[in-house]
């Protein structure tokens, strides 16, 4: 058997992963600092319907708040909740345009009044 020391190291594939390896980090770290890496988001499967009398809230693609049907400024939302009971179930419809903000914002107001019964609404994934 020769047994022979190594002269020399071979570099170049070790280079070739090292730039590999490189160019994902670089990739995905641009990526999740953006935050504009595309998520398809989950559907929910709705249970069985609530029959208990809610309030309703709801946002259309505008962003325009509905508080039982009519139009009120996120403004006035908390002088129309003051009276209700804390434990009131609330339904909270938004449609799934609306700014992720203006939703952010009701459910904040909701929130900061203490509400603890509030439901999003969602719609059953079609099959």
């Amino acid at each position: 058997m020769d047994d022979k020391p190594i002269d020399t190291l071979n570099m170049i594939p070790l280079i070739d992963i090292m730039l590999v390896l490189l160019t994902i980090v670089l990739t995905t770290s641009s990526f999740i600092a953006t935050g504009r890496l595309p998520v398809q988001l989950p559907q929910a499967t709705a249970s069985e319907p609530d029959s208990t009398v809610t309030t309703k809230l709801e946002i259309d693609a505008k962003g325009v708040i509905f508080y039982e049907d009519s139009v009120v400024r996120l403004e006035e939302l908390k002088d129309r909740l003051a009276p209700l009971d804390r434990k009131t179930p609330i339904l909270l419809r938004a449609d799934r345009t609306v700014q992720l903000q203006r939703f952010v914002d009701v459910a904040d107001e909701l929130k900061k009044m203490s509400f603890t019964k509030v439901a999003v609404q969602t719609t059953k994934p079609e099959k």
